[in-house]
């Protein structure tokens, strides 16, 4: 054999080893990562193939498929009361993706979970059918927090204090996941995420819009002054000029009502009148250590608050003056919270100090009924405050209700504690302040318990007419009364 052709024959078998490593490489290595590409339309072919499990609501499905007319995707979701339960599901689209619950558990409700997978259908080349998601929401209780939010940009959450359920999470203005399912829906999917749109109806405010949660922050602080001694009982005179000055400022923290008895006020009829003078002066006096240190019990400053959908973090800051401190005693400055936040707040308060973890699956099954997850009521439960703190701060916040600034909350029959709080928004507070309400219910006969939180984002009324009582409240009252039975 000549050189030339040696040459050549070693080339070439270089050239065979090279892809015959190449082919193994993408076979071995990158097949499933190539398989699992979200823009392998094999996938999506194969995910609307057949139709989707369900999420499910006090035992009936909130969701659907349906056959499509021609293309290579034979079914498209549906939903069930779609705006009402969007929050809660989410969506998933042929073309956009899925988000919230639909998200979470896809490879559970299009049947590619392994957990689903058996023997026989391997064998016989079958299709899987897909899993279910039950979910803890109560439609009684989802119901009376949308129909009473109305037409008001706000949200609301609702929890069972002992168990840690999340019985109600609504968001509005809302939307219907089923106009964006499937193949040709552009036109609504850019109404709905227009740059423009104020009202961003995907947006869940009750977990994934942190605002300045206003006064309602204010059961924090008083619980960091309790548990840190500052203060024996909720009764005890407060050392607190009124008005106090913002330390290191001449700028006077005045309160709403300028006639309210602020001045010493105890932490009853401070929160009672909402004093801004007690808190703000409560906040640098504790120091803002010890009031993060209590936020952070609460939940505050957690990036990883999963009901199983994240959460994002409600903020306690640092790094603050003592002027700055003194705000955040009146929730204000830096401190932002979710209404999903502000509800546990008052549940871990309802339930004797103690917070069971907030979710709102209660299990994940095969089509046949089989638990491939289970998420027990309970869980993960941990003390954040003391029993007596606790039971102190609860009589302060029936206080407010029977005779102070959240009487709109009032159930007969039911104990009823909550805090109002009205947060500034804008530079100088320039905009419509946010109405919040923070609350627990207890019915007396049946011993049955709820919290809840409510934002008023945006009502539409005049600013003097904006506050916790006014808007927030009456929302609280309804979605409390529809958990207890009423």
């Amino acid at each position: 054999m000549n050189k030339t052709i040696r040459h050549t024959a070693v080339f070439c078998l270089l050239l065979v080893l090279a892809l015959l490593v190449r082919v193994t490489w993408v076979q071995a290595y990158q097949g499933k990562a190539l398989a699992d590409d979200k823009d392998n339309r094999r996938n999506i072919v194969k995910q609307y193939a057949n139709p989707l499990g369900n999420i499910i609501v006090a035992g009936s499905p909130v969701t659907g498929s349906v056959k499509t007319e021609g293309g290579d995707l034979r079914y498209k979701r549906t939903y069930t009361d779609g705006p009402l339960y969007a929050p809660v599901t989410g969506y998933t689209s042929q073309v956009y993706g899925s988000t919230q619950l639909e998200g979470i558990y896809s490879k559970i409700l299009d049947g590619t979970d392994t957990r689903l997978k058996n023997p026989a259908d391997l064998l016989q080349g079958k299709h899987t059918r897909p899993g279910n998601v039950v979910t803890t929401i109560d439609p009684a209780v989802q119901k009376a927090a949308y129909e009473a939010l109305g037409t008001k940009k706000g949200a609301v959450v609702a929890i069972d204090p002992k168990s840690g359920r999340i019985l109600g999470m609504v968001s509005t203005p809302s939307y219907d996941p089923s106009t964006i399912t499937g193949s040709h829906d552009g036109e609504a999917w850019q109404k709905l995420t227009a740059g423009d749109d104020e009202d961003k109806a995907m947006t869940n405010r009750a977990m994934r819009q942190p605002l300045p949660p206003g006064s309602t922050f204010k059961l924090v602080v008083a619980s960091a002054a309790l548990e840190n001694g500052l203060y024996d009982s909720v009764d005890t005179p407060t050392d607190s000029p009124d008005p106090y000055t913002l330390p290191g400022t001449r700028t006077p923290l005045n309160n709403e009502n300028r006639s309210a008895p602020c001045e010493n006020a105890t932490l009853r009829t401070a929160l009672k009148f909402s004093c801004n003078n007690v808190f703000g002066k409560l906040a640098v006096d504790l120091g803002q250590d010890k009031v993060k240190a209590m936020a952070e019990k609460f939940g505050f400053n957690t990036d990883k608050l999963d009901v199983p959908v994240r959460a994002y973090a409600s903020v306690y800051p640092k790094g603050m003056d003592k002027a700055q401190t003194a705000l955040t005693g009146i929730g204000q400055f830096d401190v932002t919270a979710t209404p999903l936040q502000m509800a546990m707040v008052s549940a871990a308060l309802a339930n004797n100090g103690e917070l069971p973890a907030p979710h709102m699956v209660s299990e994940v099954t095969s089509a046949g009924g089989d638990v491939l997850e289970k998420h027990p009521d309970g869980a993960d439960s941990k003390r954040v405050v003391s029993e007596r703190t606790a039971e102190q701060l609860r009589s302060a916040m029936v206080t407010v209700v029977e005779d102070g600034t959240g009487t709109n909350a009032r159930i007969p029959g039911a104990e009823v504690g909550g805090k109002t709080g009205t947060a500034q928004h804008g530079v100088q507070n320039s905009k419509t302040p946010y109405a919040w309400f923070t609350s627990y219910a207890k019915d007396r006969t049946t011993g049955k318990e709820v919290a809840v939180a409510v934002l008023i984002e945006d009502s539409g009324a005049a600013r003097s007419e904006v506050s916790g009582n006014g808007l927030a409240a009456p929302v609280a009252q309804k979605t409390m009364k529809a958990a207890l039975g009423g």
